[in-house]
């Protein structure tokens, strides 16, 4: 690593320079992989209701911290103020379901042997628990692992995105206020080089990501090298259905809000609409019409409905992407052009005529850009829904509820579905996707258990 090497953050907003931060040295590094550790080592034999106590603790410290976290985050990544907030208060909800249901979720079990005698199968926290997080929700993806972690008796390292790296240092800062012991939740400020070293260190019992497939692959393997158990939480194309007896106003509208939520970066955004022939020109008009009235501006108003995405290469990278769909043969209906003045800001997009081959059909545009795709009815609809190599989220729109459940349960390849609607991640229903969207749950009590080594105890 480079003497001259800082991590800095930078305001999408404006493209000026917030802050700059040092580096660890390989030797801080370990230093801090071996002090959680240590802090582990008494935190495992902690009583699971005594856990919970503090988890609630830090539900509430994120409460108080609200507005401070809600300004840093759009300051570093650029979600609208009014979207941080939020964010916030899902972060204390997945803690408040955490320290309610922890302690029972994790009681022993007996079971009565086949020959006779008794066993009881134990879940028994691992050790240090690495988390790889990405910056598009700079709270929550830290707390969706490292809360789940921490009552099931784990340590829990992270390396989080080197543009909200303000956000990793006020969130372990919450942390510990709440009264959790001092390095059992440590933030690793290193370069990607460490990261590997920090894999392969004896005390990291497992390894979380949330990222890109690319980065999936390439962590998943080096921790299947080291003989480390993952959770892989990667990205989507995610499809929204229409289908022909859809309440096309309320589809329109939430389809609009789920493919602009969070400036259009979200793993489970709303990115293909696939709308049966039969409704199609009826949603296509009132789609583009929404998305044409859509305005961009400082996320820090209460009036602006898009801000800036969050870095220059990833709006350079979505803008290639849409030049190059429309070279294949997409139309676009609306935006498309790269605004001038400062910022990262990028218009919301729809583009038509969208073909297997194009990128707005087979890659995730992580934007506010929109493929429109025509269906010729509902099989074919779900045929297309399914012709992804991604399989996080998606929707269905319907009024024959008992129909939707049923193409959701037995048709939608997919680790998440929503019912005309559009949503996040709720506390208490699992969340992680299938075949490139990778694998493991987390929420609902999953995440609990993916750390933990599930131990039997029999007695003759």
């Amino acid at each position: 690593m480079s003497k001259d090497f800082k991590l800095k953050t930078i305001n999408p907003a404006t493209g000026k320079n917030i802050k700059h931060y040092d580096p660890m040295s390989d030797s801080e590094m370990n230093k801090a992989v071996d002090a959680c550790h240590k802090a582990f080592l008494d935190w495992k034999l902690m009583a699971t209701v005594d856990r919970a106590k503090i988890i609630k603790n830090i539900g509430k410290k994120l409460a108080e911290h609200k507005d401070e976290l809600a300004k840093l985050m759009t300051q570093e990544m650029g979600k609208l103020e009014k979207e941080a907030k939020p964010e916030v208060d899902l972060c204390s909800a997945i803690c408040d379901y955490t320290a309610e249901t922890g302690p029972e979720s994790l009681k022993e079990e007996e079971r009565i042997l086949p020959e006779g005698g008794k066993g009881f199968i134990t879940y028994s926290p691992l050790g240090v628990i690495y988390g790889i997080q990405p910056w598009n929700f700079p709270a929550y993806q830290v707390v969706r692992y490292s809360i789940a972690n921490l009552m099931a008796g784990n340590g829990v390292l992270l390396k989080h995105a080197e543009n909200v790296t303000g956000s990793a240092l006020l969130l372990e800062k919450i942390y510990l206020e709440a009264g959790l012991p001092e390095n059992l939740f440590k933030v690793l400020l290193i370069s990607h080089d460490q990261s590997d070293a920090v894999i392969e260190n004896d005390h990291v019992r497992g390894v979380t990501l949330t990222g890109s497939p690319g980065a999936g692959r390439i962590i998943g393997e080096k921790s299947a090298k080291a003989l480390k158990k993952t959770v892989l939480e990667l990205g989507s194309n995610d499809a929204y259905v229409v289908l022909e007896d859809a309440d096309i106003d309320l589809a329109v509208k939430t389809c609009v809000i789920g493919r602009l939520f969070n400036n259009g970066q979200t793993c489970i955004a709303a990115k293909r609409f696939i709308v049966v022939e039969a409704v199609y020109d009826k949603f296509k008009d009132a789609f583009v019409q929404q998305m044409k009235n859509i305005k961009h501006g400082d996320p820090t108003l209460e009036d602006s409905d898009l801000g800036p995405m969050a870095r220059k290469d990833l709006r350079d990278e979505l803008h290639e992407q849409v030049k190059k769909s429309v070279e294949k043969g997409a139309k676009i209906l609306c935006g498309g052009k790269m605004p001038e003045g400062e910022g990262y800001y990028y218009p919301a997009t729809v583009l038509d005529n969208i073909k297997p081959g194009q990128p707005a059909y087979d890659d995730e545009l992580f934007g506010p850009v929109a493929s429109l795709i025509k269906a010729k009815d509902t099989d074919d609809a779900m045929r297309i829904a399914n012709d992804s190599r991604y399989g996080l989220g998606g929707g269905i729109f319907s009024k024959d509820e008992d129909k939707a459940k049923e193409l959701a349960q037995k048709h939608f390849d997919t680790g998440m579905i929503f019912i005309n609607s559009f949503g996040m991640a709720k506390p208490n229903m699992p969340f992680g996707g299938v075949k490139d969207s990778g694998y493991g749950r987390e929420h609902g009590g999953f995440g609990l258990k993916e750390f933990v080594n599930v131990k039997s105890v029999l007695f003759a």
